[in-house]
């Protein structure tokens, strides 16, 4: 099957006052389209990093990234944010919603970068809440769901516009055990029932046993070769 991310030797250096830091070491990766990848490793390992970079949030030091057949690492800025806006979601640990908003015009954030009319970004994101089990929730604000359903309503906006990736990062680490387990149950079921390819971060190995394989890095390289569970 033909990879929707492939990574080849892909280095990142950060430069900490007069000391270079190199968080990864020439990492090479495939990702099939219709995978999701937990990627696990302790503090400091270099998981969140390349998550940034498969996002396009960061650039690497040395290396290709290439994703859906465009070499993102060689975009510049502009060019990167509206990759991102065409191609990715984001989900993170914090729901980071608009806390005036209610749940619906939350979800609707990103298309307000597309050229849908007002009706048919209402749609789209009943739609989203449907999916995502909120649809009796569209009119709440942030303070009137709870955090399982808060995670729900991000999950929502990062599936608004059908990206071509879901990334996510530790999105059950603000939660209790009953939440995670639900958001885990929904992410597999995008992943099974709509085809959508994830990559998350965790440090939970019960979150990890949801994704079809799991690749554990450690200080910046693979501990075993990118391998299955």
């Amino acid at each position: 099957m033909d990879a929707l991310v492939s990574l080849r030797n892909l280095t990142k250096t950060y430069q900490r006052g007069a000391e270079k830091v190199e968080v990864l070491h020439g990492i090479d990766l495939d990702i099939p389209k219709g995978d999701f990848v937990a990627l696990m490793g302790p503090s400091g390992s270099g998981k969140t990093t390349l998550l940034n970079l498969i996002g396009g949030l960061d650039s690497p030091t040395g290396g290709e990234i290439t994703v859906d057949g465009s070499r993102i690492d060689q975009m510049r800025s502009g060019q990167l944010s509206e990759w991102r806006s065409n191609h990715v979601g984001f989900v993170f640990q914090f729901y980071n919603l608009m806390p005036n908003l209610s749940a619906q015009k939350n979800v609707e954030l990103p298309l307000l970068l597309t050229n849908l009319n007002a009706a048919h970004r209402k749609r789209n994101a009943e739609i989203a809440l449907q999916l995502v089990g909120l649809a009796d929730r569209g009119k709440h604000r942030p303070n009137e769901l709870s955090g399982g359903q808060q995670q729900r309503v991000a999950i929502a906006r990062a599936i608004v516009s059908d990206p071509t990736l879901l990334i996510c990062d530790e999105p059950t680490g603000d939660l209790d055990r009953q939440s995670a387990e639900e958001i885990l149950t929904l992410l597999q079921s995008l992943n099974r029932d709509h085809g959508k390819t994830i990559v998350m971060v965790t440090h939970d190995p019960k979150a990890a046993d949801h994704a079809r394989r799991t690749i554990h890095l450690d200080k910046g390289t693979f501990a075993d070769n990118g391998a299955g569970h």
